[in-house]
C-alpha cells in the first residue's frame, strides 16, 4: 500500500517520534504536495520541519511538486482534482484538499488524516464511491495489530504517545469501536467490509481473539 499524507497526521506520528510506522505500513511508499511541506507545515509544525525535510531527502517521503507532476504528464488530472475537492471541503480545509487530489492523481488506495469531523475529508470520503480509504493515526495502529508482529501492549502505548504529545484527547475504546463498525458492523461501503474480509483470510487473523487482547487493556 501507499498512501498520501495529510498536514496533520505528518504532525502527530512526528511528535511521538513514530513516524517510522508509516514508512513500513505503507511499504510503496508516501508521499505529500510541496503546499503541506511549504506552507501548512511551516505555518504548523516547525518544530518537526527538520526531521521532515530528512526524510524527504532520503526518499522516505517524495514530495511532488508542480514542475514533478508536469514531468509526470498529470498536472491538469491534478488541478481538476484540487477544483473538484475545493468545491466540498471549506478553505481551512486545504491541505486535506491537496492531499486528496494528490491521491486521485497519483492513484493511491490511501489517504491519512485526522481530520474526523462531520463534512470533513475522512467522513466524507467513506461515504462517496471512491477509490481512496482514508485512515485515521488511530486506524493505522490497529491495522497495524491486526496484520503485523505488534502485540495489544505496544499498540496502546504508542496510541497513548501520539494522543498525548498532540493533545488529541482521544479515548482508544471509542476509536476501536469505530473501527470495528467501519470495517464489519456496520460499514458505509461494501468495498471496506470486502477489503477486510479478504485481508483476513490472506493473513489468517483471528481477529476475535485479537480484539479481545486490546479490549482488556483499554
Amino acid at each position: 500500500m501507499r498512501a498520501s499524507l495529510d498536514t496533520n497526521i505528518i504532525i502527530h506520528f512526528y511528535k511521538a517520534g513514530l513516524q517510522d510506522i508509516l514508512f513500513n505500513f505503507f511499504d510503496e511508499g508516501v508521499f505529500i504536495y510541496e503546499q503541506i511541506r511549504d506552507i501548512e507545515l511551516e505555518n504548523h509544525g516547525k518544530d518537526i520541519l527538520n526531521q521532515v525535510d530528512e526524510d524527504i531527502e532520503s526518499g522516505k517521503i517524495v514530495k511532488y511538486t508542480d514542475e514533478k507532476l508536469k514531468e509526470l504528464h498529470v498536472f491538469k488530472i491534478f488541478e481538476s482534482n484540487v477544483h473538484d475537492s475545493r468545491m466540498l471541503y471549506g478553505a481551512g480545509d486545504l491541505g486535506e484538499v491537496y492531499a486528496i487530489a494528490l491521491a486521485q492523481t497519483l492513484g493511491a488506495y490511501s489517504l491519512v488524516t485526522d481530520d474526523t469531523k462531520q463534512g470533513g475529508p475522512y467522513m466524507s470520503l467513506m461515504q462517496f464511491d471512491d477509490d481512496i480509504m482514508p485512515f485515521t493515526f488511530a486506524d493505522i495502529l490497529i491495522l497495524r495489530y491486526l496484520f503485523g508482529n505488534i502485540d495489544a501492549s505496544k499498540t496502546v502505548e504508542d496510541f497513548d504517545l501520539i494522543n498525548t504529545k498532540s493533545e488529541l484527547n482521544w479515548a482508544f475504546r471509542s476509536q476501536v469501536t469505530k473501527f470495528i463498525k467501519r470495517f464489519w458492523k456496520d460499514p458505509y461501503r461494501q468495498d471496506d467490509l470486502k477489503w477486510m474480509q479478504e485481508l483476513v483470510i490472506q493473513k489468517k487473523i483471528a481477529v476475535k481473539t485479537k480484539f479481545i487482547k486490546l479490549q482488556k487493556l483499554i
